[in-house]
């Protein structure tokens, strides 16, 4: 395992990041849009990217984003472009002490890792999808972005929207730490330890739910970045 830079997570640093892509698969998906929001005590700087993927945006997943292909064809940048300066952004987030936030992140960052393969996890990165389940793991109803908002009573504005999204997995994030403050006195190994263990025993359930039900359904119990 890297050492990480970060004593712990600090949810008055961090960064958030978040993708909306050309498809649910992160082995195929391309980046629509991109963005970065840096959250160091009461400061926020927000950067979002659009991106031309070079590729038709699937129906389905415009109806999810609300972008098409004639849109990013006209107004995107360049798709390696994007992917580069995400990246670089990433990286230096993680050489100023901040904590990667990225809810799913076994996702978003799985797609980086497939479009540029010298991508690696060298800081925290705090999932708040996998802190949730694993603390509150009785509770009924989905998981997605917008019920754990619910939940929790952060406000989503517009889902499916790179940086409200982003924004709204920060404020969950800060909400864990607050419900959580253990989380807080974990080393960056022993927060990214525990999540990636948390992460496999939930999957590791779900793929033997499929199982019982006779359902051939491979699942991914890697994490931060799929197998």
């Amino acid at each position: 395992m890297v050492t990480m830079t970060a004593p712990h997570f600090d949810p008055a640093h961090m960064l958030s990041f978040d993708l909306e892509t050309t498809g649910v698969d992160p082995k195929t998906a391309r980046i629509v849009t991109s963005a970065l929001v840096t959250i160091k005590g009461r400061e926020r700087n927000d950067i979002e990217m659009l991106a031309d993927p070079g590729v038709e945006i699937p129906q389905q997943a415009s109806d999810v984003h609300g972008i098409t292909t004639e849109y990013v064809r006209e107004h995107g940048q360049d798709h390696g472009e994007v992917l580069a300066k995400t990246i670089e952004g990433i990286r230096a987030a993680w050489r100023s002490g901040a904590t990667l936030i990225v809810y799913n992140a076994a996702y978003d960052l799985s797609v980086l890792r497939a479009l540029e393969p010298s991508f690696t996890v060298d800081g925290p990165v705090f999932d708040p999808y996998v802190v949730d389940r694993a603390k509150d793991q009785y509770r009924k109803g989905k998981r997605t972005l917008e019920s754990v908002c619910q939940h929790y009573g952060v406000t989503l504005d517009n889902a499916h929207e790179a940086t409200a999204d982003a924004v709204a997995a920060a404020r969950v994030a800060w909400m864990l730490a607050r419900k959580y403050p253990e989380l807080t006195q974990m080393s960056a190994d022993e927060l990214m330890l525990s999540q990636a263990t948390w992460f496999y025993e939930s999957q590791k359930g779900l793929q033997e739910w499929f199982h019982k039900k006779g359902k051939d359904v491979q699942v991914n119990t890697a994490w931060p970045l799929a197998e």
